[in-house]
């Protein structure tokens, strides 16, 4: 893994000094998706070579704005997993202009797209998501160094194929596992600006801010939250939780064990604890969509995002991502289907090499190091805020796989820490007349700012479209969110 990211940092070396004269790539320019409505604005996707002598080559799905798209910022959208897919995810369930039409063979659209405020760019990292690939085993290997470095790498040849973005305000969005990806990476921006301000470099990121949700930060923090949070709404047991609590220990990872601790007390703890983990997948059962306890599932259940968070976190059972009368509850079988049709593919610039597998939302092929997952990303963040980047964390009030309880903490705890100035106190925002969630911000410029939005699942935009743009377009103009006068 040495020589990998030895050999990445030679690719940002080249990378330096490029000369930004290239145009909008005309052969990755999408004349029209099969079965979708006819829309104003433009279209591309295609491949980006990141690492030339493994073969890597990263997806991209771009949608400029709907207008003015010569002056709107610039987002970049990242899921989660570790290896679910932008596209299937971000793109066409979420955030983009299009869903699919219920049939599988077409797309209505979205009137709650993000695009509406942004041009929005959905990468597929690492290699092995979607149709994302390397051409050597190694090259699905990954740590979220490896997933930094390529996805900066990727951004710098992005703006070579499209500098009239160059200088945009761009902002890094995503959710879930996002929040190792996003900071990981705002830091490398931050670093390579470094190193243009000393000429080492020939282009710098114009990077505003950064907007999570639902992210994983702290590993222990998180995991412990998901039970308390399974209790509060009656999931499982008084005792189920309470033992999980007193014998569980989540820094550790998902077993709830320090392997380092050979004691006799803790080795009561190493048997108890996962007696208590089985006891509370049982309650649970099989048909509660973990990540929105509130929704009903599609049957027969799928197991896309959720089954890798899942598995990265080794104590919920297997549920997929649904919804209730108000989503469309089997949107990633549609999708799923509609993805791996030939005209499809064929319109999207993708699966050129024709890959032996068929695209799907989460991979089963990344093989990615489990000790980065246990990384708290708070030091990252506090970096970040003392850099001046705008910092907004948002949590869906019905995820449970990670809750806002654990990640409301750990926002106030990084407030306290840094001495920010409360600016609006932990109150109601409102949409439509209705209470949106909850928001505190820290700041006079709204530097760091954490939500809530109410009746969210664990992919916001997915449950709640409109509240989900509301909040993001007072992120990219640094507003607060509606207030009941506003």
């Amino acid at each position: 893994m040495a020589q990998a990211r030895g050999r990445l940092y030679g690719l940002l070396l080249l990378c330096f000094s490029c000369k930004w004269v290239s145009t909008a790539p005309t052969e990755h320019l999408i004349s029209s998706l099969p079965g979708q409505p006819q829309v104003s604005f433009r279209q591309y996707s295609g491949y980006i070579n990141v690492d030339e002598s493994a073969g890597t080559n990263l997806f991209y799905y771009f949608v400029e704005a709907q207008s003015n798209a010569s002056s709107q910022p610039l987002a970049l959208w990242l899921n989660g997993g570790p290896g679910c897919s932008s596209i299937g995810g971000g793109a066409f369930t979420e955030l983009g202009p299009f869903y699919p039409n219920g049939k599988g063979d077409g797309l209505r659209i979205n009137p709650y797209s993000w695009n509406k405020v942004a041009n929005v760019l959905f990468l597929e990292s690492p290699a092995g998501v979607g149709w994302s690939y390397s051409r050597i085993p190694a090259g699905y290997r990954y740590n979220d160094a490896r997933v930094a470095n390529e996805s900066l790498v990727f951004l710098l040849r992005w703006f070579q194929r499209f500098p009239e973005y160059s200088e945009r305000p761009l902002f890094l969005t995503g959710e879930s596992y996002a929040g190792h990806y996003i900071p990981q990476l705002a830091l490398l921006m931050a670093r390579h600006n470094g190193r243009m301000s000393r000429g080492a470099a020939a282009f710098g990121f114009n990077l505003h801010g950064i907007l999570v949700g639902n992210p994983l930060l702290n590993y222990g923090v998180d995991t412990s939250a998901t039970y308390s949070f399974l209790w509060s709404h009656g999931l499982i047991s008084d005792n189920t939780y309470k033992g999980v609590a007193s014998t569980c220990d989540f820094r550790y990872g998902y077993t709830g064990q320090n392997p380092d601790d050979a004691s006799k007390s803790q080795g009561k703890k190493a048997h108890a604890c996962p007696n208590f983990l089985v006891s509370a997948r049982a309650e649970v059962g099989a048909f509660i969509n973990m990540y929105d306890v509130t929704l009903d599932v599609c049957a027969p259940p799928i197991v896309h995002q959720a089954l890798l968070l899942h598995k990265l976190m080794g104590h919920l059972v297997e549920t997929s991502k649904e919804g209730s009368d108000e989503v469309d509850v089997c949107i990633d079988h549609e999708l799923t289907r509609y993805l791996n049709h030939p005209t499809v593919q064929r319109a999207l610039h993708a699966n050129l090499t024709s890959l032996p597998y068929a695209w799907e939302a989460c991979s089963d092929i990344v093989d990615y190091k489990y000790e980065d997952q246990l990384e708290d990303m708070l030091p990252l963040l506090k970096d970040l805020v003392k850099s001046r980047v705008r910092i907004w964390i948002f949590s869906g009030d019905q995820d449970s796989v990670v809750p806002l309880t654990g990640t409301r903490s750990q926002l106030t705890t990084l407030a306290h820490h840094l001495r920010l100035k409360t600016m609006i106190p932990y109150s109601a925002w409102y949409a439509n007349g209705q209470v949106g969630g909850w928001v505190e911000a820290y700041e006079e410029s709204l530097g760091l700012v954490y939500a809530t939005v109410r009746g969210a699942a664990h992919m916001v935009p997915y449950a709640q479209p409109e509240r989900a743009l509301i909040l993001f377009s007072s992120f990219l103009h640094a507003q607060p969110l509606p207030s009941r006068s506003s």
